[in-house]
């Protein structure tokens, strides 16, 4: 039986291939910029964000028509709010001015946790001294899923705009096949 490898021998892949997926989401997002279009400003910004404040909705997520059952979705009167519309889901954070350090430090810590259970299926599917593909192969597909795998379920259920889930989808893709390549790097030898 061949040898397995410790996750304690994966502790330097573990951090590049998260510090590299950072770098890598860095540029997609402030160099490319083709995520700006991902989200849309309303013509009546003020009226609605006038509206929200005057209903005091605190920081959370919302539905609108909102059911507090599922039955009453057939409700007559649900039915004709649902027809005139909106209907829609509505995330509010906490008021203030927006600060990416949090954002960022949230960001880098799951980058961590994809690279972590990464090493974690690596370490009991590939032995020491695995070729890089074969490496590669296995990290690559654990790390997409990870970081893309759940994409789709926003546009099945939230009604994200397919577009912006298949360029999250490729976005996960290049995050895969950076976290493929550190480990097949470094995996030991």
């Amino acid at each position: 039986m061949p040898a397995m490898v410790s996750l304690a021998h994966l502790w330097l892949p573990i951090i590049l291939a998260a510090v590299f997926v950072f770098i890598v989401s860095s540029f997609l997002h402030m160099v490319l910029k083709y995520h700006r279009s991902d989200y849309k400003g309303l013509s009546n910004e003020d009226a609605v964000r006038a509206a929200i404040n005057a209903g005091g909705a605190a920081a959370g997520q919302y539905t609108i028509p909102y059911c507090a059952d599922p039955k009453e979705m057939g409700s007559p009167e649900k039915v004709q709010k649902f027809t005139e519309g909106p209907v829609g889901i509505l995330v509010l954070r906490a008021n203030g001015p927006v600060r990416m350090g949090p954002f960022l430090g949230a960001w880098f810590i799951y980058l961590l946790l994809i690279s972590y259970f990464t090493a974690y299926v690596l370490s009991r599917t590939v032995p020491l001294g695995a070729p890089y593909l074969a490496v590669f192969r296995i990290a690559g597909t654990v790390a997409w899923m990870g970081y893309a795998g759940a994409e789709i379920t926003n546009s099945i259920w939230r009604g994200q705009p397919w577009n912006v889930t298949w360029k999250n989808v490729f976005d996960g893709l290049l995050y895969g096949l950076f976290t493929a390549g550190v480990f097949g790097w470094l995996w030991p030898r």
